[in-house]
C-alpha cells in the first residue's frame, strides 16, 4: 500500500519548517535587504552590487578571495597528499599523523594569535624571522657596528656607499689611529676590552680601531685614553688605485696588522661594518600578508586533508601498485600515474570542501593582519563584517556581499552534488 501524500507531508513538515527558518528565510531576507540602502529606508535596486566592484576596499576583498580559492585549497590538498603517502613509508606513522593533525584541535582564534607571534618582525620574538635571519647570517656577513662613524679627529671620510676611507696614505713605520664614535660604550655588542695602541709591525701596516668616547667624559679626542673600548671584528681594507690589496679584522684590543702590500695605501672601513643589521622579512607587511595568512591556514588544515586522503589511500588495491612496479615503473611513476589517478575522487572531495571553507575565511585574517595592513589582506567575509560594523553600519552593502558569497559558493556546491550523484550510480 502506497504512502498517502498528506502523511508524507506531515512527516516532512518539521524538516521543511527548519529548512525554511534556517536557510530559505535568511537567504530571502538577505536578497531583499541587499536592494535597499544602509538604513533600509530607500530602494536602491542593484546599487549595492555595483558598489562591490567600484569600491576599492570591496574590490580588494574580491581579488583576495579569488587568490584564497585558487591557492589555499590546492596547497593544502597537495600537502595532505604528500603527508598521506609519507605515513605509509615511515614506521612512526601514528605519531606523524598525530603531529600533523594536532593543529585541527586548535581554534581559529588561537591559531591566529600563534601566527601573529610567529610572524613578528622582531627576530627576537618572531620564530619565522628568527629562522630567516639565522639562515641569512649563516651565508652573509652581518654588520658589526651599524651606528658607528668616524670621529671629527679621524682622517677617515665618507667615500660613498656607506664606506669611510682615509684621505692620506699609510706607512709601515707608523701605526695608524682610526677613532670611531656614534655608539655608547655600554651599547657595544659583546664585552669588548680596552683599546691598546698598536706597535709597529716591521714591513706591515699596523693600527688601532677603537671607540673614541669614554663614559663620564674626559680624555683626548683622537688619542687612545685609558678605559676607551676596542672595536674588535671591524674590517679594515688597504686600497691602492681603487683596488683592495689587503684586508684584515681588528683583534680583541682593537689592533690590526696588514701585510707589506698595504704600505702606501689608503685605509678603508667598508660599508659592511656599518650597514643596518638584517632583520628578516616583513611577513605582516602589505605585500606578504595574504601569503603569510594562507601559510597559517595550510598549517591548520593539512592534517584534515591528510586524514581523508590517507583513508582513500588505504582502499587502493595494492596489486595495481605492485603490477606497475613489476612492469618497470619507478616510485615517482607509480605515484604520478597510478596512485594519484586512483585517489582522484578523494582529492576532489578534499579540494571542494576546502574551496567552500576558504570562501568564508574570516578569523585568521581578522586576528593575524595588523590594522595598518588589514585592508591589503581583506576578503569578502571580513568586508561583510566591516560593512556592517564600521562607519555606521551599511546593512544593504553587507547583505549584497553575503549574496555574492552565496553565488560564489553555489557553483562549487553544484559540482559537488553532481559528483555525489555519479558516485551513487556506480
Amino acid at each position: 500500500m502506497g504512502t498517502r501524500p498528506w502523511v508524507a507531508g506531515l512527516f516532512l513538515l518539521p524538516a521543511l519548517v527548519l529548512l525554511g527558518a534556517l536557510v530559505v528565510y535568511p537567504i530571502g531576507y538577505s536578497v531583499w535587504r541587499s536592494l535597499y540602502d544602509a538604513d533600509g529606508s530607500g530602494f536602491v535596486g542593484l546599487g549595492n552590487y555595483g558598489d562591490i566592484f567600484t569600491d576599492d576596499a570591496t574590490f580588494t576583498a574580491v581579488k583576495n578571495t579569488a587568490i584564497w580559492v585558487a591557492v589555499a585549497p590546492a596547497l593544502v590538498t597537495g600537502l595532505g597528499l604528500i603527508f598521506a603517502v609519507l605515513t605509509e613509508r615511515v614506521r612512526w606513522a601514528t605519531a606523524f599523523k598525530l603531529i600533523i593533525f594536532m593543529p585541527m584541535a586548535i581554534s581559529m582564534l588561537a591559531a591566529g594569535i600563534i601566527f601573529r607571534l610567529v610572524y613578528e618582525a622582531d627576530p627576537d620574538q618572531g620564530v619565522a624571522n628568527a629562522v630567516v635571519v639565522g639562515v641569512h647570517d649563516t651565508f652573509a656577513e652581518s654588520s658589526v657596528y651599524p651606528k658607528a662613524r668616524p670621529s671629527t679627529e679621524s682622517d677617515l671620510k665618507a667615500s660613498g656607499g656607506g664606506s669611510f676611507t682615509s684621505t692620506g696614505t699609510v706607512s709601515a713605520s707608523t701605526p695608524v689611529l682610526l677613532p670611531l664614535v656614534g655608539i655608547a660604550p655600554n651599547k657595544l655588542p659583546g664585552d669588548p676590552g680596552d683599546a691598546e695602541p698598536a706597535q709597529a709591525s716591521g714591513d706591515g701596516v699596523s693600527g688601532t680601531v677603537w671607540l673614541d668616547f669614554k663614559l663620564g667624559g674626559g680624555g683626548e679626542k683622537g688619542a687612545i685614553d685609558a678605559g676607551e673600548k676596542a672595536l674588535p671584528g671591524i674590517k679594515v681594507e688597504a686600497v691602492k688605485d681603487g683596488k683592495v690589496v689587503a684586508s684584515t679584522k681588528a683583534g680583541d684590543d682593537g689592533t690590526f696588522t696588514l701585510p707589506a702590500s698595504a704600505d702606501g695605501a689608503q685605509l678603508r672601513l667598508p660599508a659592511s661594518n656599518f650597514a643596518a643589521p638584517y632583520n628578516g622579512v616583513d611577513w605582516l607587511g602589505p605585500s606578504l600578508i595574504t601569503p603569510a595568512i594562507i601559510g597559517s591556514y595550510a598549517w591548520m588544515w593539512a592534517g584534515f586533508a591528510m586524514v581523508l586522503i590517507a583513508a582513500g589511500l588505504a582502499g587502493v588495491d595494492r596489486n595495481l601498485l605492485e603490477a606497475a612496479r613489476v612492469d618497470g615503473a619507478n616510485e615517482w611513476q607509480v605515484f604520478r600515474r597510478v596512485t594519484v589517478p586512483l585517489l582522484a575522487p578523494v582529492l576532489v572531495v578534499v579540494l571542494i570542501t576546502l574551496m567552500i571553507n576558504v570562501m568564508k575565511i574570516f578569523d585568521l585574517i581578522y586576528i593575524i593582519a595588523p590594522q595598518p595592513t588589514q585592508d591589503e589582506a581583506n576578503v569578502l567575509a571580513l568586508q561583510l563584517y566591516n560593512s556592517y560594523t564600521g562607519g555606521g553600519g551599511d546593512l544593504g552593502l553587507a547583505s549584497a556581499i553575503g549574496v555574492v558569497l552565496l553565488l560564489l559558493v553555489m557553483p562549487v556546491m553544484i559540482v559537488n552534488i553532481r559528483r555525489l550523484r555519479r558516485e551513487r550510480r556506480r
